[in-house]
């Protein structure tokens, strides 16, 4: 069974009908057993990173998740289930950076201001719609997934990890950023691989089949 974690924060069922669709069984929950004892976990989300920790803190899911981790088991985050790895965030309104997880080193950051295309023309953050993903080394994740194949992002932050090694794939919005990491039994993606058509579902199925 893969457990997607139930914590307050997005749209939990287009991940297990996308799942469900390719035919593997998948449970939204927020039973923290149900999540140390999964076969496979999903951490998806939209919304604030200080919000979705108090929500992680105070439920007990954070620790769940952190212990499901240690097991060794595949864990796939996705958009703000990528963010909350990381140890801490710009996303705050108290001045100070918000703690995460703290799974990977590193720290979310806003998009500039002042960003623009390759022809000139002013980005808006958020940014939203299909960008392209480039590859910086191989992971089974993306197997069968062509170099510059299209993906949806809906977000203003992004990661930046303090080790280059981490990351598996980068895209473009005015600037080069991390879109997808892997670390162990842990792999991430910006994007949602749920909205993103036959590229997103190829993603998922190799999540979902994959031994890693």
């Amino acid at each position: 069974m893969i457990a997607i974690v139930d914590y307050g924060m997005g749209n939990l069922r287009s991940v297990q009908k996308a799942l469900q669709k390719l035919g593997f069984a998948a449970e939204v929950t927020s039973d923290a057993d149900a999540i140390r004892t999964a076969e496979k976990v999903i951490l998806p989300g939209v919304g604030a990173f200080g919000a979705a920790m108090h929500n992680l803190r105070q439920s007990g899911l954070g620790c769940a998740i952190l212990h499901f981790i240690d097991s060794g088991k595949p864990f796939l985050g996705i958009c703000l289930g990528l963010q909350l790895l990381f140890e801490r965030s710009e996303e705050t309104w108290s001045g100070e950076h918000e703690r995460g997880l703290g799974v990977l080193k590193g720290t979310v950051v806003r998009f500039p201001e002042g960003l623009t295309d390759v022809t000139g023309r002013p980005l808006k953050v958020p940014h939203i719609g299909w960008n392209a993903l480039h590859f910086t080394r191989p992971d089974e994740l993306f197997d069968s997934v062509e170099e510059g194949s299209h993906v949806y992002f809906v977000h203003s932050y992004f990661p930046q990890p303090d080790e280059d090694e981490v990351v598996t794939a980068v895209s473009d919005y005015g600037v080069s950023f991390c879109c997808a990491v892997q670390w162990r039994n842990v792999r991430a993606v910006q994007f949602h691989p749920e909205k993103s058509s036959a590229v997103g579902l190829r993603i998922l199925s190799n999540f979902a089949r994959g031994a890693f």
